[in-house]
């Protein structure tokens, strides 16, 4: 890969008010708290800045990671070489008439259930506790308390490979279990979607959103980084309780532990590395798979 700093002039030739970090560590941007410095940290303000950085890196093959709130990532400690590009600068959210809600990748979801519940409209509530940013939960297909993206999302507009601004609309999102189109065209950057909502009285989607709040603060433990639920929902079985009955809650591997509060929250108790996850990931699925013959995949993604 050329040098950072040429790599570095380049980008600001294409978009010259964009904020370009240097060896960034991407601990202090991820809900971890975990992984070594980005060669490259950039932060986009607009979608116009956002299709020229991404010309700039595709055309010089430089290496991608594009990152929202860092809410369902382990990153590894000898931190992503070439270019991170962070979407949180891109966080308009605003209420359309006729019932929808038009957000930017990077908007955060809990914000984008605010909005909604002040404008009246409900069926975002299940996203107001997911610490995550729009364009990743449509990646993902992110939900809780049975609501997903996939029942809300109408239509989503993206960069494709070659940088050209696309429109998806409806099945063709590919909706599925913590998946989407998206994850078949990695080179593929949501800009924005458009959400289907309906009307609803303020105060009572206030009241669900709080008791799904409530709901989190009983029984996750929010007050260590963690990424969320670790692993997927193996079919006919939760995570967490299996976990549980193989005896693991509060085991330590350096300092990452399996959650004493819910055993399907892997949690950083302060300093743990990504080794130190990984290695608790790995014996977590090989005492559930020796007990119960259930495999366990993770939902966290990986970025070694």
């Amino acid at each position: 890969m050329e040098h950072i700093s040429e790599l570095a002039a380049a980008l600001r030739v294409a978009a010259p008010d964009i904020e370009i970090k240097e060896n960034e560590p991407m601990r202090r941007h991820t809900t971890f708290a975990i992984g070594g410095p980005a060669d490259l940290f950039l932060s986009p303000k607009t979608a116009e800045e956002l299709a020229a950085v991404l010309a700039v890196l595709r055309q010089r093959q430089i290496p991608l990671l594009l990152l929202g709130n860092g809410s369902n990532m382990l990153v590894s400690d000898e931190g992503v070489r070439g270019a991170v590009v962070c979407m949180t600068e891109l966080d308009d959210v605003r209420a359309e008439d006729g019932g929808t809600v038009t957000a930017e990748a990077g908007a955060l979801l809990s914000r984008i259930a605010r909005r909604a519940q002040r404008a009246g409209l409900t069926g975002a509530e299940f996203a107001g506790g997911i610490p995550g940013s729009l364009g990743g939960a449509v990646f993902m297909n992110a939900g809780a308390y049975d609501g997903q993206m996939a029942g809300i999302v109408e239509q989503t507009d993206y960069l494709d490979g070659e940088g050209e601004l696309r429109t998806l609309k409806g099945a063709a999102h590919g909706f599925d279990y913590r998946r989407s189109v998206f994850r078949d065209h990695p080179d593929w950057t949501v800009v924005r979607s458009v959400l289907r909502l309906q009307p609803g009285e303020p105060a009572v989607i206030l009241d669900k959103m709080n008791d799904f709040a409530q709901r989190r603060r009983d029984k996750q433990p929010l007050n260590f980084p963690s990424a969320g639920s670790t692993f997927k929902r193996p079919a006919g079985h939760f995570a967490g309780q299996l976990i549980e009955k193989a005896g693991l809650k509060g085991t330590s591997v350096g300092a990452a532990q399996v959650s004493e509060k819910h055993a399907g929250f892997l949690i950083n108790r302060g300093g743990a590395t990504c080794g130190d996850m990984l290695r608790l990931i790995e014996l977590v699925q090989q005492r559930v798979r020796a007990q119960f013959g259930v495999e366990l995949e993770c939902e966290v993604r990986i970025v070694r």
